[in-house]
């Protein structure tokens, strides 16, 4: 009895894994649609975003040079709020950080993560800060 509990839950274990491994595949499939479509140039470089569960980081760069230009990022900092706070404060980072770089004009990266909520308050900020995308 105790053993057939047991092989159940490792079952279920084995399922849930598979299904975070094809979870994974289907980011990474994501990624590389939009990225074989996109890519910065010196005129209108790629705005790259990373969202995690607790943090945000985007980057301006280059791709035809490979340099990141500019970076921003809540690791390290004492940002607090909610994951959509921490986004607007980084959007509106990184669009200041460009403006000083002389960046007007990005193409956005979105790095495979649907447009929703996060994003959106991300790339609203960057907006209203005056970048174009």
């Amino acid at each position: 009895m105790l053993m057939k509990y047991y092989a159940t839950r490792l079952e279920r274990l084995v399922n849930n894994m598979a299904n975070f491994a094809q979870k994974l595949i289907n980011l990474g499939l994501r990624k590389a649609r939009v990225r074989a479509k996109i890519s910065g140039t010196s005129d209108r470089p790629r705005l790259s975003v990373t969202i995690s569960n607790k943090h945000i980081s985007a980057q301006i760069i280059d791709d035809v040079k490979k340099v990141t230009l500019v970076s921003s990022t809540t690791v390290g900092t004492k940002q607090t709020g909610t994951m959509s706070e921490k986004a607007a404060f980084i959007g509106a980072d990184i669009a200041k950080k460009a403006k000083k770089a002389k960046i007007n004009a990005v193409v956005f990266d979105r790095n495979g993560r649907q447009y929703a909520k996060r994003l959106n308050a991300f790339a609203e900020a960057a907006r209203g800060e005056g970048l174009e995308f």
